[in-house]
């Protein structure tokens, strides 16, 4: 039987247990409600999840060495948490493994010319590129920025390496029609931030090869009262003045998914002058970075240790050290044993100082596990929204830069 993910908060949030309960029977009416909302439902729609594996394999073999992802915000930190994860993270260290992922996001003049340079040094073969252009609305300024130039890259007879992910209907859409492109439509009721589980997030992951199937099967699996309960403390945690919530993840590879986890929480839940700000720890780095202010400073924030139990790649100190008699417990240890006694270190101190905190843990970093979580914690959003009584859907806000950008470029 494969584990689960646990979330575990009892003995270090600094709660009552009747605070806890008294605000999960709160969520219990809606509880129904929200298992069936469509972002927690793309998981199980078996429909569309072989629509993209299939197209996926059409459009990959043995060649393809790159896939480049046009997108940003939620349609591309969906699937770039994952890479990250996965491969992103070592891909300096792996320049012959393929295929990999390039994302391009913001209009960086510096970054797109260095994208695209690299395609017309090393792209000789249209079978050794996919393009994947995303925009939910169809007209999203960066996306088309780049896109535009990264089609001007490649040949015209290429246009067959192109998909494009959109809404039915925009103007992307009918952009893709005219040309007769692959396109992959997303629900209208899902937006960005929540599209980990539609064609925004599956079909880069699967055009490299990775399992979708198995990343939404862990989706499946998550346990909708855990994701209750940690809706529930986080938001007795902010009814305490802990108004900023950090996700301390205990892997560095986890870093993008930090950033996907910030954009969810702030675009869902910052609005009508509530919410809470959302930040991004990496251990044992930020220890030694912003530690001291976190024991030192304002005590305004409510932490989320995110650990796994197993890795998949281990090294190991051997019993004799070049180093030895410097640090003592070393020799013998692998670094996965030395970041758990610092992780259980700061825990210990934590408690000692009165700051309160809860644990994720993983039972791997496989993507079953990265499924479980993405589920979890759009989950835990969603029941926040519900407390905090806001659209956890919409972000009207957004659209006021969008407006004014539009505006700017049309004089």
């Amino acid at each position: 039987m494969r584990l689960m993910l646990k979330y575990l908060y009892q003995n270090s949030c600094l709660l009552s247990k009747s605070e806890v309960s008294q605000t999960i029977k709160k969520l219990t009416p809606s509880l129904g409600r929200v298992k069936e909302m469509l972002p927690l439902k793309l998981a199980f729609d078996q429909k569309a999840i072989r629509q993209i594996a299939n197209l996926a394999s059409k459009k990959t073999n043995k060649r393809l060495k790159y896939v480049v992802v046009v997108g940003i915000g939620g349609p591309n930190l969906g699937s770039k948490s994952i890479y990250d994860a996965l491969y992103g993270s070592f891909d300096r260290f792996e320049p012959k493994r393929f295929p990999k992922i390039f994302y391009a996001d913001t209009a960086d003049s510096e970054a797109l010319s260095a994208l695209l340079s690299f395609i017309k040094k090393e792209v000789h073969d249209p079978e050794e590129i996919l393009l994947n252009i995303i925009s939910k609305s169809g007209t999203t300024t960066e996306s088309i920025v780049n896109a535009e130039m990264i089609l001007r890259a490649l040949k015209k007879t290429w246009m067959d390496r192109v998909v494009v992910s959109t809404d039915h209907g925009s103007k992307l859409w009918m952009w893709a029609k005219r040309l007769q492109l692959d396109i992959l439509t997303i629900p209208e009721a899902v937006g960005g931030r929540y599209s980990m589980f539609s064609c925004f997030g599956l079909f880069p992951l699967a055009a490299i090869g990775c399992d979708i199937k198995s990343l939404c099967a862990g989706a499946r699996a998550v346990d909708s009262r855990a994701a209750m309960h940690s809706a529930a403390v986080s938001f007795l945690e902010l009814k305490k003045g802990k108004t900023i919530q950090d996700h301390f993840f205990f892997h560095p590879e986890l870093e993008t998914v930090g950033k996907w986890v910030r954009q969810l929480i702030a675009e869902s839940l910052g609005k009508d002058g509530k919410g809470l700000t959302p930040t991004v720890s990496i251990g044992s780095n930020d220890l030694h970075a912003v530690g001291q202010l976190y024991f030192g400073g304002p005590q305004d924030k409510f932490f989320t240790f995110v650990s796994s139990e197993k890795n998949v790649r281990e090294v190991k100190l051997p019993r004799r050290l070049m180093l030895n008699g410097i640090v003592d417990g070393l020799a013998g240890r692998s670094a996965s044993e030395i970041m758990q006694a610092i992780l259980q270190g700061t825990k210990m101190a934590y408690k000692k100082a009165g700051m309160p905190f809860c644990e994720i843990v993983l039972p791997d970093l496989s993507l079953h596990s990265l499924g479980a979580f993405a589920q979890f914690k759009m989950m835990e959003t969603i029941f926040m929204g519900e407390l905090l009584q806001v659209n956890a859907f919409d972000q009207p806000a957004v659209e006021l830069y969008k407006k004014e950008t539009r505006r700017i470029l049309a004089q």
